[in-house]
């Protein structure tokens, strides 16, 4: 690969969110289809990790409840179609 970088943007929430999701299905077990889909979902994981206080929060709970309803509560125009 040629080294080009591709940012995402998301809100608290989102990351949050998703970062409890990747925290949870790295203890289960996924089929990958190649061990390169793998490596960025820990790369991800660890990217959001470094960005989140919250995880570390004695709150974390309550962050993570209020970060889901945020989320689950978005219109449902706001999110991607697939084509």
């Amino acid at each position: 690969m040629n080294g080009h970088e591709v940012t995402l943007t998301l809100t608290k929430a989102e990351a949050l969110v998703l970062f409890e999701w990747l925290a949870r299905v790295d203890e289960a077990a996924l089929e990958f289809a190649h061990p390169a889909e793998q490596t960025v979902l820990w790369e991800l994981e660890g990217q959001l990790e470094k960005t989140l206080v919250e995880p570390f929060s004695p709150e974390y709970d309550k962050l993570l409840a209020e970060a889901r309803k945020q989320v689950g509560d978005e219109p449902a125009a706001s999110l991607p179609t697939k084509k």
